[in-house]
């Protein structure tokens, strides 16, 4: 893997399929709408919560590696609260379509997503055993042994999903930049 990706990151996904419709919105879709708005950003306060009103007790039955299934227009709104939940779930997402703004929404919190998959909900159904490689965008549906591929996740986002998202990025980058002190004359020396 280059500089900057983990050996250790898990791109492959399989697990069960949880599938939801179109136009799920972010706020009271994903996640209520009061975490939102007092921008609660604590997986351990959001996990309990997510999917609450589309799929009630959803946190408590699903496991890492599992993967969200959905139609047209989810996540919208910028938010990213129900993205973390995701994350620290260990959980990946597949939509057929989402804005520009929930894509970078759930990148930045280190999310495992590919979208957009046309016609990803006609080749599953919640409870089937799915896999996807987000590398290659690979998809397999084990419960009817059908392949379908998707776009992968882009060769430029790659690294800040690996570091779990911006602020996982920043940390990386600020140890990498502060490995090297610099003299009064600019020259780099080793730490």
């Amino acid at each position: 893997m280059p500089d900057g990706i983990p050996d250790t990151f898990i791109w492959a996904l399989r697990g069960r399929c949880y599938k939801l419709g179109d136009d799920v919105p972010h706020p009271d879709g994903v996640i209520p709408a009061h975490f939102v708005t007092a921008r609660e950003m604590d997986p351990q306060v959001l996990v309990p919560h997510l999917f609450e009103a589309t799929d009630p007790g959803f946190s408590s039955r699903c496991q890492p590696g599992d993967l969200i299934v959905t139609g047209r227009n989810f996540g919208m709104g910028p938010k990213g609260n129900g993205y973390i939940a995701m994350h620290a779930l260990g959980l990946g997402l597949l939509c057929e379509s989402m804005s520009v703004q929930a894509y970078r929404a759930a990148i930045s919190t280190g999310l495992r997503v590919l979208s957009p998959c046309p016609g990803i909900t006609a080749l599953c159904e919640t409870g089937e055993d799915i896999a996807i490689d987000f590398l290659t965008g690979v998809f397999t549906n084990h419960t009817r042994g059908t392949t379908a591929t998707f776009a992968p996740v882009p060769a430029a986002l790659r690294e800040l999903i690996a570091q779990g998202g911006n602020a996982g990025w920043l940390e990386h980058w600020w140890r990498q930049r502060s490995a090297t002190t610099t003299d009064n004359t600019g020259a780099a020396l080793a730490t």
